[in-house]
């Protein structure tokens, strides 16, 4: 079954017709739209990125049958070439935050990584979306200052506050993990001006049919 997180990006399109359902896990519960797909809304309860029970929600989908993962990811630009509005297909990724585990209670190390596969069909299906770059995670919930901004600008090219959690998760359940990132906004100095989060729901807004599309096409193609 194919599963599906969406985030910011996902607030203000229509969704699917699918029933929600709690889903009890060793690490709390989580709740899913479910039916053909499985479709994961992450900031469950208005849920602030640094307060998402990420182990829950990863879980819940893999005890719901899923066995691969797309993600949406809202995302701030660090390359001036990478201009918002952009679609991206990350192919790796970097942490600045802890990333939580499955494995507390045992020694278990697991090669972390975005599918090339599912990354590559992804591209097929969605060609106006760029295939390759970085994404940096930050904690959050603030957005990162100038001179954070200028160090990481110098190993990725995009910044986030949630897929490198997901994505690692997501390995140590054995379930390939791909994300298309809506480019939002330029990150803090990369643009004139004070970066608001009000700014980054107006942008999902104009871009909703957009992203509703890309959601269906998802579905058909991969679902």
């Amino acid at each position: 079954m194919l599963g599906i997180i969406g985030g910011t990006s996902l607030l203000f399109s229509t969704l699917p017709q699918l029933e929600k359902k709690r889903i009890d896990t060793p690490f709390g519960n989580a709740d899913l739209l479910l039916g053909d797909i499985a479709l994961l809304m992450r900031h469950q309860h208005g849920l602030p990125p640094h307060r998402i029970n990420f182990r829950a929600s990863m879980a819940a989908l893999a005890i719901a049958g899923v066995d691969r993962i797309i993600a949406f990811g809202s995302s701030g630009s660090l390359n001036r070439e990478i201009c918002p509005g952009s679609l991206v297909i990350p192919t790796d990724y970097v942490s600045m935050t802890d990333i939580p585990s499955i494995h507390d209670h045992a020694i278990e190390h697991v090669m972390p990584s975005l599918s090339p596969d599912l990354s590559e069909k992804l591209h097929r299906i969605i060609p106006k979306a760029r295939l390759g770059g970085t994404y940096v995670q930050t904690r959050g919930p603030r957005f990162e200052t100038i001179a954070e901004i200028a160090a990481l600008s110098r190993c990725a090219d995009l910044v986030g506050m949630t897929l490198a959690s997901e994505a690692t998760l997501a390995g140590e359940l054995g379930m390939p993990f791909a994300a298309i990132c809506t480019v939002d906004n330029y990150a803090n100095g990369l643009a004139d001006g004070v970066l608001t989060y009000e700014e980054v729901l107006e942008i999902s807004k104009q871009y909703r049919d957009r992203t509703g599309e890309i959601l269906n096409t998802i579905i058909k193609n991969l679902g």
